[in-house]
């Protein structure tokens, strides 16, 4: 059998290491674990571990690859990735040009792994379509944090962090089911993504789920729209043709929801609620002027982009992550999709993107 390398065995303790699970405040900052010869019996101790956030670390080159930018969401994305790596004077961002082409990304994670960076973080355009290329990274000894869009399996990663589709629709069915609990025979509709994304589904089902909680409250029409303000203004007026009285309406994506409130205010309607999704500034401003049908949004935050940096960089640096006793970061990471209204409007506008 072939000697291991030092460098190996740090690599192969980083990769298969134990896991938790933790967020803080959306971002993940990273603690150093015991020293080797720690025989101590007070796990304690592990709680008062100094915190690396603040001081230089053992350098670390991260590799990233998204899809290309052309949403606004995809965009935050990118910009929360190298943002939070310049915040660490320890850390070297590699980041690709993006690319929704999955043989042309599939090439620039393989040109990473031939530069060796330390970790990678990937964003695919289509998880399966680049699972095999997480798995030749995670042979090569290099770490994979699997951002949003999952991999097939979990042998192509080390770590997963992303949004809740499902509990999307969930907080946004919960939202509106409240707003008209004591309203008789409640109309809602619902303004959809691709039909043809797993996503999109997931978002439905969470709202249809909430909605069963409340069952004075009936879905009367559903249109599927394209993620972008064109679709959104062109599938909305279908809606508001179709449905002439209704009580609220739940659209998954804020930049089709541009679209959407110019149809709704060049038909003139302002009998409903709306509530949107994913945390757009633009949606932001809406609801904080409060002179609109846009009373909230459930988010599906780009922040996570930026916790996936803290997780590579913990990786790279073999640590933990802050307000947890165990020694490696986790295995999952599922963000939460709050609800953002006029009562919490301005904490959260500083995340949104444009």
């Amino acid at each position: 059998m072939p000697e291991i390398s030092n460098e190996m065995a740090s690599r192969r303790r980083i990769l298969f290491g134990a896991a938790a699970a933790v967020t803080t405040g959306g971002l993940l900052t990273a603690c150093t674990s015991n020293d080797a010869g720690d025989k101590s019996d007070d796990s304690s101790k592990a709680a008062d571990q100094p915190v690396a956030d603040d001081k230089p670390g053992k350098q670390v080159t991260i590799g990233f690859a998204g899809p290309q930018a052309d949403h606004g969401w995809l965009n935050a994305i990118t910009d929360n990735a190298k943002n939070r790596a310049k915040k660490y004077s320890d850390v070297t961002l590699e980041a690709t040009e993006g690319s929704n082409d999955t043989a042309a990304q599939i090439g620039q994670v393989e040109t990473l792994i031939n530069k060796k960076v330390d970790v990678l973080v990937i964003l695919p355009a289509d998880g399966k379509a680049l699972t095999q290329v997480g798995l030749k990274a995670m042979r090569a000894g290099i770490p994979v944090v699997n951002l949003d869009r999952i991999f097939n399996t979990p042998q192509a990663y080390r770590c997963w962090i992303g949004g809740d589709n499902y509990g999307m629709g969930l907080s946004a069915g919960n939202y509106i089911g409240e707003k008209l609990k004591d309203k008789k025979n409640a109309k809602v509709i619902e303004l959809a993504g691709l039909d043809n994304l797993e996503l999109t589904k997931q978002r439905t089902q969470g709202f249809d789920d909430a909605l069963k909680n409340y069952p004075n409250i009936k879905k009367v029409a559903r249109q599927a729209a394209e993620f972008t303000v064109e679709s959104g203004q062109a599938k909305m007026s279908q809606l508001l043709q179709a449905q002439k009285d209704f009580d609220a309406l739940w659209n998954h994506d804020d930049d089709q929801g541009v679209g959407a409130l110019r149809a709704i205010k060049q038909a003139g309607r302002d009998d409903f609620l709306m509530v949107g999704g994913a945390g757009a500034l633009s949606a932001f401003q809406e609801i904080k002027q409060d002179r609109g049908v846009l009373k909230a949004t459930v988010l599906y935050p780009p922040t996570m982009a930026a916790s996936a940096i803290d997780l590579a960089r913990a990786l790279g640096q073999g640590k933990g992550i802050s307000g947890m006793a165990e020694f490696e970061i986790p295995a999952h990471v599922t963000l939460f999709s709050a609800v953002v209204d006029k009562d919490n409007v301005d904490q959260y506008m500083p995340t949104g993107f444009k």
